[in-house]
């Protein structure tokens, strides 16, 4: 056989890959067993050697939400819509320490797992979405009292101390949703800086508190002026928090802002993920 007849060999080209399918989010169900153990384990490392443990996610915000109607309600005088002040104050309250926990744990998790970053492969965004689903554990503990709330204050008041489903309330896990969006954004740039800047570790503190005061969890966001609420829903968090309070307790409808913390959170979670991959190849050297 003449080789001018010979057929000739496939050529295979490689080219990087682009958009979406950059982010290989399909590893994430690949791995989906690690997610949990992770998950189970950050929960496991949180409450040990604790007195109360699991309790803590009760605690916590109990402790916070007296704090703050002492301080801003009984002192400073600040409204409510017309709620009971502790309530209205705890509905914000639990959404806030879902983003601010998460936050502070995932923002660090990768210099926190460094030993396993460079010993073996796996998705690296496990490891912060690990620590976020760790703090919706603490959420949906802490969610058990604001049920508690809302019989005390007879906010849906039937006639065997249950509670009644109002049709707002079936929109309350699109802004979980939203919650998780924005918490998972903010916590791959966060999480991502810090392994190259070590300095974003000792601001993460001290954002989440700055962060809290531009976020109406200690007051309504009926005190900002009209002209000011869209600016001010740049902030997602103003979204989830407003979008809460309405869901929960019957306050005015959050109208455009809710819209507009939405598109924000979409924004940072993409321009997150694409950050974070782009990232990842150095974090085994960085680290």
């Amino acid at each position: 056989m003449s080789q001018s007849t010979l057929t000739p060999p496939p050529v295979l080209l490689i080219r990087p890959t682009r958009g979406l399918a950059a982010l290989n989010l399909r590893d994430l169900w690949v791995y989906r067993e690690l997610i949990y153990f992770m998950t189970w384990r950050d929960l496991l490392v949180r409450y040990k050697q604790t007195v109360l443990g699991i309790l803590w996610a009760v605690l916590q915000p109990v402790l916070q939400m007296v704090v703050f109607t002492l301080l801003f309600n009984k002192m400073a005088g600040l409204s409510a819509e017309g709620f009971p002040y502790p309530i209205f104050n705890f509905t914000a309250v639990l959404p806030w320490n879902l983003f601010a926990h998460a936050l502070n744990v995932a923002g660090r998790s990768l210099v926190t797992n460094r030993n396993m970053l460079t010993k073996i492969y796996f998705p690296r965004v496990i490891i912060p979405l690990a620590s976020i689903l760790a703090s919706v554990v603490d959420f949906l503990i802490g969610s058990v009292v604001l049920v508690a709330l809302m019989i005390y204050y007879h906010l849906q008041p039937t006639a065997h101390y249950t509670i009644q489903i109002t049709p707002a309330m079936l929109t309350l896990p699109l802004f979980f949703l939203l919650a998780f969006v924005s918490t998972l954004g903010v916590s791959l740039w966060l999480s991502a800086l810090n392994v190259i800047y070590r300095d974003v570790g000792h601001v993460i503190p001290f954002l989440t508190q700055i962060w809290m005061f531009i976020t109406p969890v200690v007051y309504s966001s009926r005190e900002v002026s009209a002209q000011w609420r869209v600016i001010y829903a740049l902030n997602p968090m103003v979204g989830v928090v407003d979008g809460f309070r309405w869901a929960i307790l019957g306050t005015q409808p959050p109208g455009d802002t809710v819209w507009v913390s939405a598109i924000v959170a979409l924004v940072v979670l993409i321009t997150g993920l694409f950050y974070f991959r782009r990232m990842e190849r150095g974090f085994a050297d960085e680290i």
